[in-house]
């Protein structure tokens, strides 16, 4: 299987289901948009052996502006934050991460 995207992951639960993209959509819009939701109220999403979804406070710091060449205040800010669960994880512990010449930072 290919890397997914929105697209792609509609036209495989159409698949998998043998239901309509069209209901397929509406079924994976669903989904997406009730963890949303649920992140927006400041809520904890887990669905169990997949992962959980959660809002994590990045606390206020003190960054370097490379443009200023100064120092600059970084506010405080919310972030959506994802742990796999012990299922995810186990399956994706054997798997090797894809590496190409492109997606490797250069050496200096």
């Amino acid at each position: 299987m290919e890397n997914l995207n929105k697209e792609s992951l509609i036209s495989e639960v159409a698949s998998r289901t043998g239901d309509t993209k069209a209901h397929a959509r509406v079924m994976v819009e669903s989904v997406f948009d009730t963890i949303t939701d649920c992140l927006a109220e400041g809520k904890k999403f887990q669905y169990i052996g997949f992962g959980t979804f959660q809002v994590k406070t990045r606390a206020a710091r003190t960054g370097y502006n490379p443009a200023k060449k100064g120092r600059q205040e970084i506010p405080e800010k919310s972030v959506a934050s994802f742990k796999p669960g012990k299922n995810l994880a186990e399956r994706v512990l054997s798997v090797k991460a894809i590496e190409t010449e492109e997606e490797l930072p250069k050496k200096p």
